[in-house]
């Protein structure tokens, strides 16, 4: 695209010395590395260990079930089953063609590795890593923090590589060079967003102006997403993302782009956004909106044939937001083609649905034509002025029906994203189970000294 920019993470630690009580440790995801912290700023694997499975295929037009088809019919779908996101999906027929996280296991049979921390010197663009490279693998399904904590202790790492965990290794590194923008982007810092999950820690991926990821472009080291849907091939995009730390600039994407890293018109871009919608399209205010970049236009939805103050697109003002793109074929709605936003808080409750109706009504978008490279945080041209927090995110074969998002977004409710940590007082000393609570907890005498509370 030709885009112009106008442009607590609270971790609570429970000390039980028998009695529970409750330790404040604020902003530890902060500033690390020069962003934003707590709202929108505005500037212009291992082939052989990742056996997710997961087949290889790039649209499933004859199963795609969740919208309203050209002929009237009411669709039916089976009934989705499955722990993980990727089971979910798979059981019903919609089965992911990318899988992509730092912080958990997506697919229950996978046991490769989550991503790359590499120490030392890291370059702009793909095969960035020119110092030592050390995967990270996971324990329990959650990312083995610990083993980069040592890993990278006393030195700087980055996050080089993002591993697909099904069978397609539609692995993500920092992007090569686009139309937008013409130099390499850089690796996220590896350290820049320390969160939890169900009593366990594990790293985001912070993304600020400048940093993203792709695979399947000319530039890149895979060529060709495999997998991944083109044309006008139905699929299912999700993300687990965040209100803090957004950039409204261009554009914190997640999702299918161009595989010439250029703008090659409307239409050839399908991808979930999260954020402000820049100089595009607007759900009703104030926002963060979950929206579709679908090039050259990031959409909250249609309505009286223009894409702003779109009225069922509500704000998503929470730390863990879920944000799902359904991207349909051109049959339906009497040939003028589907598309669908839902959204929610990623640790409680259910999905809304913030759009589900025509695409756009300007040239290009029905039917679509999208070309099948995968982007995290820059636009289908490396428009990367952008800034977000992500922590997984999927793609997936066909258009999912909304009683399968709903099964997935109790499954990544029950991942339970933001629990605190466990902190343990034992004799003398207060011990713990992760390094959040270093220098909180203090033996005192007769007891222990946690924030203001003595025990």
């Amino acid at each position: 695209m030709n885009r112009s920019i106008f442009a607590r993470f609270t971790n609570l630690c429970l000390v039980f010395v028998p009695a529970v009580s409750a330790c404040g440790i604020t902003d530890i995801a902060g500033d690390v590395d020069g962003g934003s912290v707590g709202g929108q700023t505005n500037v212009g694997g291992s082939p052989g260990t990742d056996v997710g499975g997961q087949t290889s295929v790039g649209g499933n037009p004859g199963t795609d079930v969740g919208g309203t088809s050209s002929d009237g019919g009411a669709a039916t779908s089976p009934t989705p089953s499955g722990a993980l996101p990727c089971d979910i999906l798979q059981s019903v027929g919609n089965p992911c063609v990318a899988a992509h996280s730092t912080i958990r296991v997506l697919i229950t049979a996978y046991t490769g590795p989550l991503y790359q921390v590499c120490k030392g010197t890291s370059d702009p663009g793909p095969s960035s890593c020119k110092g030592t490279a050390q995967d990270i693998g996971s324990v329990g399904g959650y990312a083995d923090a610990a083993t980069q904590d040592s890993f990278c202790s006393g030195a700087t790492c980055y996050i080089t590589k993002i591993y697909d965990q099904t069978a397609n290794h539609n692995d993500l590194e920092p992007a090569p060079p686009g139309g937008n923008k013409t130099t390499p982007d850089y690796p996220a810092l590896a350290t820049a967003l320390p969160t939890t999950i169900n009593d366990h820690k594990a790293y985001g991926i912070k993304i600020r102006a400048g940093t993203a990821y792709r695979t399947g472009c000319t530039d890149c080291n895979i060529k060709s997403g495999i997998g991944v849907a083109t044309g006008d091939q139905p699929e299912t995009v999700y993300m687990v993302s965040s209100q803090q730390d957004l950039v409204n600039g261009c554009c914190f994407d997640y999702g299918n782009a161009e595989t010439t890293a250029h703008d090659d018109g409307n239409g050839t871009a399908e991808a979930v956004y999260f954020g402000m919608g820049v100089i595009w399209g607007t759900g009703a205010a104030p926002g963060p909106w979950v929206m579709a970049d679908l090039e050259n236009g990031i959409f909250a939805g249609w309505e009286n044939k223009q894409d702003k103050n779109i009225s069922t697109n509500t704000s998503l003002s929470f730390d863990f937001v879920t944000a799902i793109l359904v991207g349909d074929t051109a049959n339906k709605n009497a040939g003028k083609g589907r598309f669908a936003l839902y959204g929610g808080d990623a640790t409680s409750g259910g999905l809304k649905t913030m759009y589900d109706g025509i695409r756009p009504e300007k040239v290009g978008y029905v039917p679509m034509l999208k070309e099948g490279s995968i982007v995290l945080g820059t636009a289908g041209d490396n428009s990367a002025s952008d800034g977000g927090r992500f922590y997984e995110g999927v793609m997936a074969s066909g258009a999912a029906t909304k009683q399968t998002l709903d099964a997935l977004q109790a499954s990544i409710v029950a991942a339970k994203y933001g629990s605190p940590l466990a902190c343990v007082a034992i004799g003398n000393g207060c011990q713990m189970n992760e390094d959040c609570c270093s220098g909180v907890c203090k033996s005192a005498s007769g007891g222990f000294l946690c924030g203001s509370s003595t025990i």
